[in-house]
């Protein structure tokens, strides 16, 4: 195959192996809200939360502990891959081998060549002509 064909075909058998892997991960989303605006979120992992929900004991000011209500919220989006993919199973028939390799030889010497190699040639220029020499010798085809 011609390296010019090549390239677009593994191009395309890379892009269709991504087009797999990614359809059948599936992955979990988490967003950390404080009010209605969006503080932290994490793909793969928890989100970062907010300073007013992280709590340490050992601060003065404990009026954080006082609301029985918070303003922060945790949104979790599971996003599925599909879990399903199609596994087919083939059977082959093996032709004996006597009869595969006559064959072979018959369609190698017999058959011309299906798809000749196209040969691209500069576009050729003959000379220029100074003078006819069939004329001058009076050589002609008849």
């Amino acid at each position: 195959m011609a390296p010019m064909k090549k390239v677009p075909l593994h191009t395309f058998s890379i892009l269709m192996a991504f087009l797999v892997l990614f359809s059948t991960m599936s992955f979990t989303v988490e967003k950390h809200f404080c009010g209605k605006s969006l503080v932290g979120h994490g793909v793969f992992s928890s989100a970062d939360k907010c300073k007013a929900e992280t709590h340490s004991c050992g601060v003065e000011g404990m009026d954080h502990m006082k609301m029985k209500d918070s303003c922060c919220s945790n949104k979790t989006e599971c996003i599925e891959g599909q879990d399903e993919l199609s596994h087919s199973q083939m059977s082959f028939n093996l032709v004996p081998q006597t009869f595969i390799v006559p064959l072979s030889f018959v369609l190698i010497d017999l058959l011309p060549e299906l798809s000749p190699g196209v040969m691209s040639y500069p576009p050729y220029e003959p000379p220029q002509l100074v003078y006819d020499l069939q004329v001058l010798c009076q050589v002609f085809i008849i």
